[in-house]
């Protein structure tokens, strides 16, 4: 089963989150996924070993979603053993006036993963064509001058989007993309496990219940911007996120299969750091090395 291609919408295809099953496994159970993911998660430390090493490509990692749709897990789930060294994680919250003063793509610039390194975003500049466009406040706090406040605005943004993500594949930065699609449902079931148990309280957000009151309205902006955003080098995966075991394995899947089609390898050693190695591995080996 070829997870990594499955969920996969790029170059303009025509989605809609209705048509996709926020339940669905493909036919996979819970039993089934744990070894496949575990030995996904070993592949996955193998390759960002040489990706660090190469130190040509970087991968950045998008993961949007409603909230509960499970970001954090697959932060901790999927990356789990990975090098820390050479991964990143950023989460966005509510921008602060500093980051409001600047442009909405500039908070995130300054946290793009470095050459060799695994970035991922816990959400991301798309919160500026999702929850922005939703809540009608949320860009008036921007404090545009009003004649760029037009019925445009949204079709410029996604055009500023894409010529970001064609920016960063030009330069080596591999965008993925992640929509945790989830259900209503579902969601209400997390928010209330949130707030009936008392070590999970500290994560409930009324926030989040206010935010169920625009569901539609999220739905339709989620449509618009993975529509409109969605390229060959910079594709969305559309995840069903019911199950928290089966988005992780999708998730992996694709950075997988995307870090094997990178290919990174292993530096060679030139013949002056050879033989400069094998002076040193002598002197090691040599019976007179100083104590």
């Amino acid at each position: 089963m070829d997870l990594a291609t499955r969920f996969r919408v790029s170059d303009g295809e025509s989605v809609r989150l209705s048509a996709v099953d926020p339940s669905g496994t493909e036919g996979l159970n819970k039993a089934e996924a744990g070894p496949l993911l575990e030995a996904g998660v070993e592949r996955l430390i193998a390759l960002q070993e040489r990706l660090y090493a190469e130190h040509r490509w970087a991968l950045l990692i998008i993961l949007q979603g409603m909230d509960t749709s499970g970001k954090d897990g697959i932060v901790k789930h999927v990356t789990s053993g990975v090098n820390p060294l050479g991964c990143t994680a950023t989460s966005f919250k509510a921008p602060t006036q500093h980051e409001l003063d600047h442009g909405y793509l500039w908070r995130s610039q300054v946290a793009l993963p470095r050459r060799g390194h695994i970035g991922i975003f816990n959400r991301s500049y798309y919160e500026d064509v999702l929850a922005v466009r939703v809540r009608k406040d949320a860009l008036a706090e921007e404090n545009l001058p009003p004649g760029l406040v037009t019925d445009q605005i949204w079709q410029q943004r996604f055009a500023d989007i894409r010529a970001h993500e064609a920016y960063l594949t030009n330069n080596g930065i591999v965008p993925l993309k992640f929509m945790l699609h989830i259900s209503k449902d579902e969601q209400k079931r997390r928010l209330l496990a949130r707030a009936d148990d008392p070590e999970k309280q500290w994560k409930f957000d009324p926030v989040d219940v206010a935010d169920r009151r625009f569901w539609n309205d999220y739905q339709h902006a989620y449509d618009d911007a993975v529509r409109q955003t969605a390229t060959e080098q910079a594709p969305w995966f559309v995840v069903p996120a019911d199950h928290k075991w089966f988005a992780r394995l999708v998730v992996a899947s694709v950075i997988i299969d995307t870090l094997d089609g990178l290919d990174p390898t292993f530096p060679t050693i030139s013949s002056s750091d050879r033989k400069a190695m094998e002076a040193a591995r002598q002197e090691l080996l040599s019976k007179g090395e100083a104590k």
